[in-house]
């Protein structure tokens, strides 16, 4: 299992690194004005309806089913064919009915545009990004069946083809001057083929050429519609979250696009930790639990919720103490300034201590989904719900735009509790091994090391930092200095035994 994350991990992280490159193009030929802001709206709202079609409440559902076929000897290619024809006939007339409602669905979400020229930018381009929804979705399903498979390599380097398509776009549009904004949108829809068409390769050359037929309601979409339908409520929830959020940032101007760059960042350690142990730890858990194997099931979650803390918590602390030298380094160029960089380092340091949150949700869901229980996660973000939209707007009056990010961390951590305390009653397989509730710990201690040590680095550094010619190499020093005494501190208090990484990358 440490291998699958570790394959999911790698390939995530390189498609993060190359996803900065493309954000810190962008941050430098948009800038945070309205041409920004209206393309961060358009890439969102695809994104959004993502979670529904894409890794998110369908595959949640999809997956332990698919799963569960292929190791019974069950025609599981059958299902896939199903599902994804099923899948293709909702997803194409939504994308219809969304280009026909589109100006309501932005204002639906940025409301804060009306009547100035951002609402009609993003109209335009959203009509252009819509078509993505359709192909990445559909390459998610796909990617699903590999990953049930265990063909993990392929799926998690598909979202690589996005950001290299981006950053050629842009490329493209200084040599030929086209506007930045238009030409990042239409590259949006030509992204989602080449991820699409990768995807289906490889999962043809595994076995399942998919290929769409005539949606049929047989018994096995009716068993798929039942189990996902709580699934997709509780993604509606956590849309909603974000719509609330967006509707509070469009309403300060800059502050969509400080916003989306500070998401950006928390992005990484999210995407290559808490995408990695759910890709992994999902099909690993529904096949354990089928075969009975409790002591394996617990197991796979303990040393999953162990892979998690180990690398999200010294993230965490690094995105809170050195949040404004990380986007000063990394954004400020061209039309994205100081005052950009201060705001956007304000709404890092609230997401980075919703880090590890948002994170261990990750890890807590799969106990829920393996088992088919998509009802209580759908209650439980419910509660999460309320208290988010309740913060962002309560706040707002008293604190600005930095309301929407607080409302999303504060409401991530009370998901977790209830999570958490909703497990308690799934037996062993839910619970922490020994191994787990030793190290846990010992993982915070040496990341609160980890942590005096960047603070004290971060003020020797302070004036290379903003030193142009040397802050790239004060930041490779502040980091690799982060991740030196972080090494150094998890082996002196055994929060880490490198002999049993060293193990997992033989293996």
């Amino acid at each position: 299992m440490i291998r699958g994350f570790l394959t999911v991990g790698a390939w995530t992280f390189a498609s993060r690194v190359i996803g900065f490159v493309r954000d810190v193009m962008m941050a430098a030929t948009l800038g945070t004005g309205p041409v920004a802001e209206a393309f961060y709206a358009a890439f969102a709202l695809p994104n959004m309806f993502r979670a529904f079609f894409a890794e998110g409440a369908f595959n949640t559902a999809f997956v332990p089913m698919f799963a569960r076929r292929l190791q019974g000897g069950e025609d599981a290619g059958g299902f896939a064919r199903d599902a994804f024809s099923g899948l293709a006939a909702i997803l194409f007339a939504l994308t219809l009915i969304a280009n026909l409602v589109m100006p309501w669905l932005v204002l639906a979400m940025y409301s804060g545009f009306a009547g100035d020229q951002r609402f009609d930018l993003a109209v335009g381009f959203t009509r252009v990004t819509f078509v993505y929804l359709p192909l990445i979705a559909l390459a998610a399903l796909l990617a699903g069946v590999l990953n049930a498979a265990g063909r993990l390599a392929v799926p998690a380097a598909a979202p690589v083809l996005l950001n290299v398509v981006l950053i050629g776009a842009m490329v493209a549009a200084d040599a030929m001057g086209w506007p930045v904004g238009q030409t990042l949108a239409w590259a949006v829809p030509v992204a989602g083929v080449v991820q699409f068409a990768l995807v289906w390769w490889a999962a043809a050359r595994a076995g399942f050429a998919i290929r769409p037929r005539w949606p049929r309601l047989s018994p096995e979409m009716r068993e798929l519609a039942v189990v996902a339908a709580p699934a997709f409520l509780a993604a509606g929830v956590v849309q909603v979250n974000l719509l609330v959020g967006r509707q509070v940032a469009s309403h300060y101007e800059g502050a969509v696009a400080w916003l989306y760059n500070a998401d950006r960042l928390y992005q990484l350690p999210l995407a290559v930790v808490g995408i990695a142990v759910g890709v992994v730890l999902l099909p690993d858990l529904a096949r354990r639990l089928r075969a009975g194997d409790e002591e394996g099931g617990r197991h796979s979650f303990s040393r999953a919720a162990e892979f998690a803390l180990a690398l999200t918590l010294p993230a965490a602390v690094a995105l809170v103490v050195i949040a404004l030298p990380l986007v000063s380094v990394l954004f400020e160029r061209g039309r994205f300034g100081p005052a950009d960089s201060a705001a956007t380092a304000q709404a890092l340091a609230v997401y980075g201590l919703g880090l590890p949150a948002f994170v261990l949700q990750k890890v807590l869901q799969p106990l829920y989904f393996a088992r088919g229980d998509t009802r209580r996660p759908f209650r439980f973000a419910l509660v999460a719900m309320v208290a988010n939209a309740g913060l962002a707007v309560g706040l707002s009056p008293l604190i600005g735009f930095l309301a929407a990010a607080w409302g999303t961390t504060i409401a991530s951590w009370l998901m977790v509790a209830q999570l958490w305390a909703g497990s308690r009653a799934m037996g062993l397989s839910a619970a922490p091994d020994a191994r787990l509730r030793a190290r846990a710990p010992r993982i915070a201690l040496a990341a609160a090391a980890m942590g005096g040590a960047l603070w004290a680095a971060q003020g020797w550094l302070a004036e290379s930092l903003v030193t142009p010619g040397l802050r790239y190499g004060a930041m490779a020093a502040l980091i690799g200095g982060g991740i030196a005494a972080y090494a150094l501190a998890a082996q002196i208090t055994g929060a880490l035994r490198w002999s049993e990484l060293r193990a997992a990358l033989r293996r």
